[in-house]
């Protein structure tokens, strides 16, 4: 029961060019955005889109798949947990941030030039 505990599994598509950083660790880390959709029809019957977006970090070997495969507007599947981080902004106002650390990711829909 403990491999469903912060388990989490999204297919969308990418919202912007993966940024990848290279830490002097000698690992990578990947950051993107991914808009998921849901359709629903309103009480018109008029078919309606909520759109929900997630920041998704990627590291190691997982980094450098999305470097070589992963661009904006693809369509992918990301399976990893919620990791929730706090900071505080110059102003001295503190912040909160929920990512997606992806464990895996499948690459969906037509294969690109990249």
């Amino acid at each position: 029961m403990s491999t469903i505990r912060n388990h989490v599994q999204l297919i969308g598509n990418v919202g912007q060019e993966p940024t990848i950083t290279n830490l002097e660790s000698g690992k990578k880390v990947a950051r993107f955005s991914l808009a998921t959709n849901e359709y629903y029809k309103d009480a018109k019957g008029e078919k309606q889109t909520d759109t929900n977006w997630h920041t998704v970090v990627a590291w190691g070997k997982t980094a450098e798949i999305v470097e070589k495969f992963v661009e904006k507007g693809k369509e992918v599947g990301i399976s990893g947990k919620l990791k929730t981080r706090s900071y505080t902004t110059d102003d001295n106002e503190q912040r909160y941030v929920t990512e997606v650390i992806a464990d895996e990711i499948l690459l969906l829909g037509s294969k690109s030039d990249k």
